[in-house]
């Protein structure tokens, strides 16, 4: 067999998204990102048990080399990102995101550094339960990695789940940016715990101001100059291929300046989704514009998820880190909980969230690929394997589990929500 190039590589991709997707569909009937992760975590686990009851079979070395060669972490932070970002972003309304924008801004910030350090110390300690014992430092680098919600996660579900335009606006806008801020704080964390910088409040400010209010400033600036080119002409292809540029050119220059490529993504889609659709595209392109980045965003999608389920494939699974991966599960949950429970205390007075808003925030709160790609940047080490496995369950769990039922907690709480006046009466 000839070596793959990257051609080779994204048609198995695409074709594998498209067959699995089309058998979702017409079988399993689950929600697509729920439905190809299962897929792709079965057929992971399909190769790897036929490689053990056939000793002579190397499908899973073979499969594993795929998988390598792709890089899932320099495929998904490098590339796919950017585009995913800007589409989520586009949807999301910005006069719905103003009334939420306090919560937003709380939510993506301080609760993902309160939920990094919850997360890193009950991890440490979990793990010298256990026998593991995960350094300090480099448990606070997986509280990092695993407290940011996935946007890509969430906006999925969000496409699906009934709930107030402001409350869905809220964790579609924490989402977006608690991204960008998780792995700006994740940055800063590996960088102590590798020792490549020693830990002072001036470098951790400094890094954290440059990358995220950069990437802001950046997002503004591109997604400005991408509106006023929209806004001077009406021919939709040349809009399309304005959008193309500055979703590419955007993050390019933001890898280029170190600031945050998530953030500046964020705000441009945002400026283009909501300005832009509003004031500088004729009707015909409007329609073009949202339908060619809704394309965009489902193949992205697709792949994104089918991978997921794929890199089970590559890990090494051994049963003290599948424990530490289900402990992880009830850490990353209450953190969670607290992370935004205390917020929505503090903001009780300021804005009425409804009973919705707790339950949705947490259960709702889902990792996804992010999380997955973040854990396989790490430098090579036995951490690494440990906070990989760990990672990928936590993940699997909130993709299958939370992302399958969010709906129906939903519904449930809504109907709750009706009966009660009438069983009062």
């Amino acid at each position: 067999m000839h070596d793959l190039t990257a051609f080779d590589a994204a048609a198995i991709l695409i074709v594998l998204a498209a067959g699995l997707g089309y058998f979702n569909y017409r079988v399993l009937k689950l929600p697509s990102t729920v439905g190809l992760t299962v897929m792709g975590t079965l057929a992971s686990l399909l190769i790897v048990a036929y490689d053990k009851l056939v000793p002579s079979s190397t499908m899973a070395e073979k499969f594993g080399r795929f998988l390598n060669d792709i890089d899932f972490s320099t495929t998904l932070m490098e590339g796919m990102l950017s585009f995913l970002l800007f589409a989520g972003a586009m949807h999301v309304s910005w006069s719905n995101m103003r009334k939420g924008r306090w919560p937003i801004l709380v939510f993506s910030t301080v609760g993902v550094i309160l939920s990094t350090a919850i997360v890193g110390f009950a991890f440490h300690y979990l793990t010298m339960l256990l026998g593991l014992t995960v350094p300090l430092m480099w448990s606070l680098v997986f509280g990092a990695l695993i407290s940011p919600t996935d946007p890509v996660s969430v906006m999925a579900v969000m496409k699906r789940a009934a709930m107030p335009d402001t409350l869905q606006a809220t964790v579609a806008g924490e989402s977006l940016f608690n991204d960008g801020i998780g792995v700006v704080v994740f940055t800063i964390l590996v960088s102590l715990a590798t020792g490549a910088e020693t830990f002072s409040w001036s470098f951790a400010i400094g890094h954290f101001v440059q990358e995220a209010l950069g990437g802001a400033v950046l997002g503004l600036v591109v997604g400005w100059i991408g509106y006023v080119a929209m806004k001077s002409i009406d021919e939709y292809n040349i809009e399309a291929m304005i959008s193309l540029a500055v979703v590419m050119g955007g993050y390019s220059i933001a890898m280029a300046l170190h600031v945050s490529g998530p953030v500046a993504m964020a705000v441009a889609g945002l400026i283009i989704g909501n300005a832009g659709v509003a004031h500088a595209m004729s009707d015909v392109t409007r329609d073009y514009i949202i339908k060619f980045w809704a394309l965009i965003d489902e193949i992205l999608n697709a792949v994104l998820f089918l991978l997921i389920g794929l890199e089970v494939i590559a890990l090494e699974f051994e049963n003290i880190y599948m424990l530490a991966g289900l402990g992880a599960i009830v850490i990353v949950l209450i953190a969670r909980m607290i992370a935004v429970g205390v917020p929505l205390a503090a903001m009780e007075k300021l804005i009425d969230m409804g009973p919705l808003a707790f339950p949705t925030l947490v259960w709702g709160g889902l990792r996804g690929g992010i999380s997955v790609a973040l854990a396989l940047s790490l430098p090579a080490s036995i951490i690494r394997d440990e906070l990989l496995v760990v990672t990928y369950i936590v993940v699997l769990f909130a993709v299958v589990a939370q992302g399958s039922t969010i709906s129906g907690l939903i519904g449930h709480i809504r109907n709750r929500q009706a009966t009660a006046p009438a069983q009062k009466a």
